[in-house]
């Protein structure tokens, strides 16, 4: 396993998961042109996705006023709701740790800016994987259970978070 980073070079994140990213204040700007660039190869395409991808990563705010338009280009829509955001963000939190492509210890991390951005929503907690932020403390100051014990309770929600992701799919729902 190794950490990862939401700007991590060699990942190139979905649409709608850079659409959740701005919904909760923590989509890198600086990677958006070059994400807008694989989109069209991947076959998305529409004037504002072509003026995105055509930007340099330090015009941010030319960046942010464009996003809107150049996701809508590829069918997405920012979620209307921080905690629509942050089950999509946790889901794909808990897919990273599943497929060995991050460490429990980061995606403790990412929650607990996830959770700590909300100002600590009630909703947001009430997510499968909302609740871990409470072990970045115990994490961290090196208090309390032992670290493998930390590690398993943060693969146990990463666990139900799918659960509850793919349960939410099969009846129709969408994450």
């Amino acid at each position: 396993m190794r950490d990862r980073s939401t700007s991590d070079p060699g990942e190139i994140p979905a649409p709608g998961l850079v659409a959740a990213w701005v919904a909760l204040g923590t989509v890198p700007s600086e990677r958006i042109p070059l994400w807008a660039a694989y989109w069209l190869v991947d076959g998305h395409d529409g004037e504002s996705l072509r003026d995105l991808a055509g930007l340099g990563g330090t015009e941010h705010h030319e960046i942010l006023d464009i996003l809107p338009a150049a996701l809508a280009d590829c069918a997405t829509t920012v979620p209307d709701s921080a905690t629509a955001a942050a089950q999509v963000a946790f889901t794909d939190l808990a897919r990273m740790l599943a497929a060995d492509r991050a460490t429990e210890f980061w995606v403790l991390d990412k929650v607990y800016e996830i959770v700590h951005r909300s100002d600590y929503d009630a909703s947001i907690l009430n997510l499968p994987l909302g609740w871990i932020y409470e072990l970045a403390d115990e994490w961290e100051a090196g208090w309390g259970r032992p670290r493998d014990q930390l590690e398993r309770e943060i693969q146990e929600a990463c666990r139900a978070q799918l659960a509850s992701t793919n349960v939410r799919r099969t009846s129709g729902g969408s994450y």
